[in-house]
């Protein structure tokens, strides 16, 4: 069974290879995984899974994969070294889903990927984990420990998912360069998050405002040039004033569908939505003139409920229940 792999005849095509483990030893079994990935690949697959569903990551080799045909790949259990996340030779791969995984690398880099996930992963690595990926379609980042990656220009992004979690902007080094980004004295400097994402067409950010990072490109925002649908969660009714949001929505002039995910753990389990529309044919010039439906969804009507509503009401927008 262990060289079942490596006895297949490699004159056809491996169209997809699955490697599940439940749990493994790391004498036996670490070489075994190890090899039968580059066999795979040797077999000219096109679609590769590695699943470790064990307590403890297994390390893959620290060589680069090249492949030609390669296409999508889906990672999960594993800690992952640098020179197997740079994609630069397997100029097919399209699709990369990483979960549970250790990312102890300074850079993700392809030209041809088009949809990448990130979830529940960490970084130890004493650096920013650059994310570049200029042909990116669609961009999954949910509850990633360590360091804020650093997202790097994605000019073609339409759709992008964020959730921030509390263990972002962890500094295992705080003395190093690598880990810095230039600030000037205004509070400006290069973008983490928000500039790659500028471009998108479709933005879901959830638990950002508590991240240090995202707060703190809040403040240089660039303009979300082509964003249709904004998808926020409570947080974002918890800033002072509603900086936050007031902030975002100028920023976004195409805007037209604003979701607002306002629950909290104190109330009923219960959903209920309001649906909200301008007024009057007067549009506000603070926020988008296109803005055709703002959806308030919350188990229960507090105080940072009627806070959100006063506030978008200044702006001749009316709600009704659904």
């Amino acid at each position: 069974m262990d060289h079942l792999l490596v006895l297949r005849d490699r004159a056809a095509d491996l169209d997809a290879a699955e490697i599940r483990f439940d749990r493994f030893s790391v004498a036996d079994d670490e070489a075994y995984v190890n090899l039968w990935t580059r066999f795979a690949v040797m077999s000219r697959v096109r679609d590769l899974t590695l699943h470790i569903g064990a307590s403890s990551y297994l390390d893959l080799d620290n060589l680069p994969l090249v492949s030609q045909h390669l296409r999508v790949m889906n990672l999960d259990g594993l800690s992952l070294q640098q020179k197997f996340l740079d994609l630069a030779g397997c100029p097919a791969l399209e699709v990369l889903n990483i979960q549970h995984c250790d990312i102890s690398v300074g850079r993700i880099s392809s030209r041809s990927l088009k949809h990448l996930s990130l979830r529940s992963c960490r970084s130890n690595s004493n650096c920013w984990v650059h994310v570049s990926a200029p042909g990116l379609v669609s961009l999954v980042l949910l509850r990633f420990g360590g360091t804020t990656p650093f997202l790097e220009n994605m000019a073609l992004l339409e759709t992008a998912r964020l959730d921030l979690s509390d263990d972002f902007d962890v500094c295992f080094d705080y003395d190093s360069d690598e880990n810095s980004v230039p600030f000037n004295k205004d509070d400006s400097g290069d973008s983490v998050l928000l500039g790659a994402l500028s471009g998108a067409k479709h933005l879901e950010l959830v638990s950002a405002f508590q991240n240090f990072v995202f707060r703190r490109d809040l403040r240089q925002c660039p303009t979300f040039s082509k964003l249709k649908t904004l998808l926020l969660n409570e947080d974002w009714s918890e800033a002072p004033d509603l900086d936050a949001l007031a902030c975002i929505l100028k920023h976004s002039p195409v805007l037209e569908k604003l979701t607002l995910q306002l629950f909290t753990n104190k109330g009923p389990k219960q959903e209920m939505k309001m649906k909200g529309s301008y007024s009057s044919a007067e549009r506000p010039a603070a926020i988008s003139e296109h803005l055709k439906v703002v959806e308030v969804q919350c188990n229960v009507v507090n105080q940072g409920v009627f806070k959100v509503l006063k506030f978008l009401c200044a702006f001749n927008i009316r709600f009704s229940f659904e």
